[in-house]
Parts: structure tokens; sequence; C-alpha cells
């Protein structure tokens, strides 16, 4: 217990990230169509945000190595909150758009900073409750943060001036609450062919739930403003889809743990498709018809990076499953630039019905995908299998902390 205080510091830092970070999306959305921007404007700044956490997730390992962890995390922690106030000072589409690409860059890099600390100072017999309290932070952060909107209105500067504070206070703590000096991660390895090798299917799905997740925390809050929702309602739409999503992701792990993986992604796909259908159809009715459609929706679809994650850790060998989580957020990321720009010209096009038909046909081809790859590939022996671990992409360290903890628990 005593080891698990000294980590409270970093838990205060993250938490207050996790939450900036969590609003931050739809923000953007609501606080742009405001100012008059237009859905594909609003779409390519989801882009930009995943192509600098791309990009900081590649350099950002180099950056501790040099500088340490404070020091990394002081530069970032200012940036992003620079990068934060610039959003209204300067209301211009483009501006966002170069803000969102620095944001990306320092979020994944702070990140990176707080997760790799905590690798380096926890002990095995702590791994499952600092993994577990990390998981259950996050989204208790999440939903909460998303009801700062109706609380202090997205117009103006308060709001935005807020998550800057939030921002910067996560600075506190990491600078005068923790006196350990952790060793610095090595830089993460991306051997692309490497990493679809080990499992094409991993890799696809990755891509294919970056688009729909994306488009769900991106042009989402849109849909539902198209719906004509107050703030508050738009909070709690976004809320229930990540909640949503932290209900299911055990039973379905479990699950996978005593069956072939591929059909309990298979099940949770065609879930996600019915569900985007379902609140297609919904769109013009009863809001609890919504906010139900929308649970599902969470519930089916989030937890499948976790279940194509541990789908293939399982197809892996031992010293290639940090490679393994750092290629498959890349993926995810790559996904995750596509999705939002797609759907937001589809929602102006063929109005908001088209997002979450967008994110069906998305798990649709997923599911065949998954179909194919079973007649190509044997499953995994069950006692090859590792335990399913609820994974949050935040960055490759949090694989690697789940990861220990699984072999300790082994």
């Amino acid at each position: 217990m005593q080891a698990l205080r000294s980590f409270i510091p970093l838990f205060i830092a993250a938490g207050l990230l996790l939450g900036g970070n969590g609003l931050f999306s739809t923000l953007i959305a609501v606080r742009g169509a405001q100012e008059g921007m237009s859905a594909g404007q609003i779409g390519w700044m989801g882009t930009t945000y995943f192509l600098g956490f791309i990009y900081g997730c590649i350099a950002v390992p180099r950056l501790l190595q040099q500088v340490g962890h404070i020091r990394t995390f002081a530069a970032l922690a200012s940036i992003a909150s620079a990068a934060t106030i610039a959003l209204v000072l300067v209301i211009d589409p483009y501006v966002w758009m170069a803000s969102r690409l620095i944001i990306g860059i320092c979020f994944s890099g702070l990140f990176t900073t707080i997760e790799s600390w905590l690798n380096s100072g926890v002990s095995n017999s702590d791994r499952g409750k600092v993994t577990s309290l990390y998981r259950v932070m996050d989204i208790a952060v999440v939903s909460g943060a998303q009801y700062l909107m109706p609380a202090f209105g997205t117009d103006g500067f308060t709001l935005f001036g807020i998550m800057a504070v939030m921002i910067t206070l996560s600075l506190v703590p990491v600078a005068i609450g923790d006196r350990s000096k952790p060793s610095a991660p090595e830089s993460a390895k991306f051997d692309i062919p490497a990493i679809w090798r080990i499992s094409p299917l991993a890799c696809a799905g990755c891509v294919a739930i970056g688009m729909t997740n994306a488009a769900f925390r991106y042009i989402g809050p849109l849909y539902a403003e198209s719906l004509n929702l107050s703030l508050s309602s738009v909070a709690t739409f976004i809320s229930l889809g990540v909640v949503g999503g932290a209900i299911l992701q055990y039973p379905l792990g479990i699950l996978s743990d005593r069956y072939d993986r591929r059909w309990v992604l298979i099940a949770a796909t065609l879930g996600a498709v019915f569900s985007g259908l379902f609140i297609s159809l919904a769109a013009g009715s009863n809001i609890s018809l919504v906010y139900s459609g929308i649970f599902l929706f969470g519930a089916f679809s989030l937890p499948l990076y976790s279940l194509s994650a541990a789908h293939a850790n399982d197809r892996a060998d031992k010293g290639q499953y940090i490679m393994l989580a750092a290629g498959l957020m890349f993926f995810y990321g790559i996904g995750a630039s596509i999705g939002p720009p797609v759907s937001s010209v589809l929602l102006g096009l063929y109005g908001p019905e088209s997002l979450f038909m967008f994110t069906s046909i998305v798990h649709g081809t997923f599911a065949v995908i998954t179909l194919l790859r079973m007649r190509q590939r044997t499953s995994v022996p069950v006692e090859r299998r590792g335990r399913f671990r609820m994974l949050i992409r935040t960055s490759p360290m949090m694989q690697k902390l789940a990861r220990d903890r699984s072999k300790h628990d082994q």
C-alpha cells in the first residue's frame, strides 16, 4: 500500500490529462460547429490529432532517454497548454488543425511519460491494482468531464481556459510529488511487416476500430447536435458510449479466453453493426431510444481493440509484445485519422443517419474479414492464450504494464 501511495501524484496528473483529453474531441466538435466550421473541417481536426499522436508514440521515448521524465513532461504540458489557449485566441479551422496536431504529439508524449514512470516504479505485486485503478479513473474522468460543457457553456474563453488550467496543473504533482528517477523506456520499434505477419486480422481490426471509434468521438457530438439535443444531453450521449464500452469489456474478454477469440470478435462486431443501424433508425424518435442505442454501440464497439490486441498477443513471441503494442496503436491511428473526415463528409451529404450507417459498414466489413481469416489460419490452442486485458489507447507503455502484470499473475 505504501508503494501505491507514492504513485498518487502520477494518478492525479493522469486524471487531469485524461479528463481534459476526453473532453477535447467533444468540445472541438460542438464549438467548431458554433463558429460556422464545416463538418469536414471538424473531421480533419480529428485526423491531425491522430497524426500527431502517432508521431508522439515514435519520438517521445527518445526524448525521455535524452532529458528524463520530469523535463519531458514539463515541456510537453507547457506546449499543450499553449496550444489549447491558441484554439480560442484564433478562431480559424486551419489554426485549429495545426493546434490539434501539436496537442496530439503532446498528449501521446504525456501519457507515454506517465505510464513509463509507472512501469519503472511499480512492483509486480502491485501491477494489478495500478492497472485497475488507472482504467477505472479513465472511465470516470472521461465521462465526468463531458458535463463541464453544460456547466460552463461552450462559447467564449471559459472552457478552453479550464482545460489549459487542467493541463498546467498536471505539472504540479509530477514536479514536486515524486523524487524517484525512473529509467527511460526503449524507443518503440515499428517493424510493420513483422507486426502484420504476427496477425493480419488484428492489424486490419485496429484500422477498422480506429475509423469507427474516432468517428464516434469526433463526429458523434455533431450527430447529437443535429437531433437538437441540449449540451447536457450531448454530454450524456458521449458518456453513455464510454460507460457502455467499459461494462462489456470483461464479459467479452472472459469468453475470448475460453473460446476462439475470433468468434467473440465476430459476435461483438455484429453487435456494433446492429446497434449502429438501430441508432440510425432511432435518430428521429424518442431520445431514450438514441441513448439505448449509443450505450449498446459503445458496449460492443469499444472492447474490439482489446480483443484484437489479445488475439495478436496470442500469436506473438516473447520480446515482441511492446513492438506489437506500438504497431497496433500505429494501425489504430491510421484508422482514426481516416474515420472523422470520411464520416463528416457523409454527414454533410446524407444527414446524421449516415454516421452510424458508416460505422455499421466498417464493422460489417471487419466481420467478413474475420470470417475469411478463420478459413486461412487455425485458432490458437487454449493453453497458448494469454489472459485478456482491457487496454487504454494512451501509449504502448500501458500494454507493458498490463503484460508484466499478467506474467506475475501466472
